[in-house]
């Protein structure tokens, strides 16, 4: 006898209908930890993998992060975000992604006040949630406006990068000339050293591990050209190829991902010579020679950082090429964006991983090209969908999700009662996963359905289809037209299905019908 025991994944959506089944239902662990952490101080986080599949690791144990980003300067006001916290707490985070700025740490050269760090350390403690913290450093969205003004001011010290001579920019999100260029030794070293500090006063005051995260700067890359042409980056451009980047893609050869692969194969696998030489003239070569040199820059300063604390730490992408964006320049040339994940590897092996923010339609797209030769998906920034963090989960085992801007969605009752859920679920979730035993079935992806229908033995319908199972769901909940909610109008159905016996199944979802049909096999 089949036994699914269920739980929606939305509240009070209550969208699940089960038929010819005897649901059991699961109650969800509570969102709120009633204790604070207290560990070891030896237990830092850490990403191990099992079966092929990255963990993070939080005290020990399997963490699933339930998160959102907060805007870009509001941890710089303790006072501004008092009130915010427990906003936080109640969209069932267990998790906040907040921010530290360059600017406000290193006012003036060699003095350091890590205030706004010890006030958010302080406070999510206070709240029983972990924090996830961004360097804004040298560059934030392809630009340098978080960098310190002393080091903005002297542009012959710290120079900028450049467009070619004689050219306008080509994109209109933003400017070379704007920001630092990643070829300057002393303004990488001046974040490095920064970055360090920050990390070594973490490791002295954050004895619980709250901070169990790093993020090294945010949307590297160059806008409004393709390559940087300022003489440092000519001058680099002119020499060989790193030895570095030739014997990895020399090794890595038969798997490395098809952008790089082609762009190295335009000119005949060529194993020395330079940029030019080996990569041609165009922006796909631009693209390889700005990802190395950006790449180059996050390494010392990921490698600087960990000296001092050595916990996870990732870099995140402005995506590229994406609708409107679809050359190197118009979106930050040199990012780690999926293309260029190759490159990144050989130039920052400090990083645990690569991340992307999905503002794009296309997110199940976005999610599967940043899981290809094994990178752990995490998107820090992303529009609020169910749907979508529920098909993060449970096809790519992403280590968590988060909308960017979260103190927005304070009353979204339904991104509360999903985050709410997948909080209560992350146990079963984050220790049959190994196994292949979680999956999530989409309403818009026929390949899932009969995946689920063929190996589970359960037939499922969905809200929009023409089944007769479809009609035992009501219609969907309109959105909240209050002005002070942002309400998810991301209504498609799907179920995550979390198997804990031959014939017991965990169900989450919204919009589904699920009926009892002949097992025919496992999950």
């Amino acid at each position: 006898m089949k036994r699914v025991l269920f739980r929606s994944a939305v509240g009070i959506l209550s969208a699940i209908s089960l038929a010819g089944l005897t649901p059991v239902i699961l109650e969800a662990q509570s969102s709120r930890q009633s204790q604070r952490h207290e560990v070891s101080s030896a237990i830092l986080p850490r990403i191990v993998r099992q079966n092929g599949i990255a963990q993070l690791m939080v005290d020990g144990q399997p963490y699933l992060m339930v998160a959102g980003e907060l805007h870009n300067s509001s941890a710089s006001s303790s006072e501004y975000m008092r009130p915010i916290w427990e906003k936080l707490v109640g969209l069932h985070l267990n998790t906040v992604i907040g921010t530290v700025s360059w600017e406000l740490v290193e006012p003036e050269e060699n003095r350091f006040d890590f205030s706004t760090v010890d006030d958010q350390i302080k406070a999510a403690e206070q709240h029983h949630l972990r924090l996830v913290l961004i360097w804004f450093g040298c560059w934030k969205n392809a630009s340098s406006s978080y960098a310190p003004g002393w080091l903005k001011l002297d542009p012959k010290r710290f120079p900028r990068a450049d467009r070619q001579p004689g050219t306008t920019s080509s994109s209109p999100f933003g400017d070379a000339e704007k920001a630092l260029t990643p070829f300057g030794d002393a303004a990488v070293a001046e974040d490095a050293k920064a970055f360090r500090a920050l990390m070594q006063h973490i490791k002295t005051t954050d004895i619980h591990h709250t901070v169990i995260m790093m993020q090294v700067e945010n949307e590297v890359g160059i806008l409004g050209t393709s390559r940087d042409y300022s003489p440092l980056a000519r001058s680099a451009w002119s020499q060989p190829v790193p030895a570095e980047l030739m014997k990895y893609l020399v090794r890595h050869k038969a798997s490395l991902l098809p952008e790089l692969s082609s762009a190295w194969a335009a000119n005949g696998y060529k194993e020395s010579g330079t940029w030019a030489e080996v990569f041609g003239t165009n922006a796909a070569s631009d693209e390889v020679f700005m990802s190395w040199a950006f790449g180059r820059a996050l390494q010392k300063i990921t490698a600087a950082g960990k000296q001092a604390l050595p916990i996870p730490m990732y870099a995140n992408a402005w995506l590229g090429p994406q609708p409107g964006q679809t050359t190197p320049g118009q979106y930050p040339s040199g990012g780690p964006v999926a293309g260029m994940l190759d490159v990144w590897r050989a130039a920052a092996p400090a990083l645990d991983l690569f991340s992307p923010d999905i503002y794009i339609a296309d997110f199940k797209g976005a999610c599967s090209k940043y899981v290809r030769s094994g990178n752990p998906l995490f998107f820090p920034e992303s529009r609020p969908s169910v749907p979508n963090y529920f098909w993060a989960v449970g096809q790519h085992n992403a280590l968590g999700v988060s909308p960017f801007g979260v103190e927005d969605f304070a009353a979204n009752a339904a991104l509360a009662a999903a985050n709410e859920t997948l909080r209560g679920l992350a146990p079963l979730i984050l220790t049959n996963r190994a196994a292949g035993k979680v999956m999530t079935v989409m309403e818009d992806d026929p390949a899932t359905v009969e995946k689920f229908q063929r190996l589970t033995g359960l037939a499922i319908s969905f809200r929009g289809s023409s089944s007769e199972m479809a009609k035992d769901l009501p219609p969907a909940p309109t959105a909240d037209s209050s002005p002070n909610i942002k309400a998810e109008k991301d209504r498609r159905g799907f179920a995550m299905v979390i198997q804990t016996a031959p014939s017991e199944f965990i169900v989450a979802g919204s919009g589904a019908v699920i009926k009892n049909a002949a097992a025919r096999g496992n999950l």
